[in-house]
């Protein structure tokens, strides 16, 4: 069983495991008095496509990664972080970004490597569009555009890494 306050997942080696721990589960709950939330309430086979979420995170095929949602409240604090025509310094946005990017991670830890991946290279492709904006050019970073701004710029303006790389 994992835990935490009043959510939980049962974790079973069949079907028939799983309906059995249901139906104590039931019982239990029952007998104190409280119901089990008939929407979240669902046996799942987690080995299969489409797996199950709990508590921000995705299970499936014995792997787990932050959900959408999660990822998608995350990006939105990166925006908000590095509007364009933000007139912060670089540094002072990478300090904010840094905080949001630390707490999310010590939140989302563990999971399947690409989606901090991912999430790594859209914070630098915001950041390369400030640069951009403040030379007064348009358009999104390019090949040219990485190369004159690579990653090691940003480690060296001290920007954390959801993959745990410098930073």
């Amino acid at each position: 069983m994992t835990r935490y306050a009043d959510d939980f997942v049962i974790q079973c080696r069949s079907r028939a495991e799983a309906e059995a721990a249901l139906a104590q589960v039931g019982a239990w709950m029952t007998e104190a008095g409280l119901t089990l939330h008939p929407d979240k309430t669902r046996i799942v086979d987690a080995t299969q496509e489409g797996g199950f979420e709990f508590l921000g995170w995705h299970f499936e095929g014995g792997h787990q990664w932050p959900r959408a949602k999660s990822q998608a409240k995350l990006k939105e604090t990166i925006r908000q972080h590095t509007p364009r025509n933000n007139g912060k310094s670089l540094s002072e946005i990478v300090s904010r970004l840094n905080r949001s990017l630390k707490g999310w991670r010590a939140c989302f830890d563990h999971g399947r490597r690409y989606v901090y991946e991912n999430l790594d290279k859209m914070v630098r492709r915001r950041l390369r569009q400030i640069l951009l904006k403040r030379r007064g050019k348009r358009g999104k970073p390019n090949g040219l555009i990485n190369r004159k701004w690579p990653t090691a710029y940003f480690d060296k303006l001290g920007l954390w890494r959801l993959t745990g790389a410098p930073g």
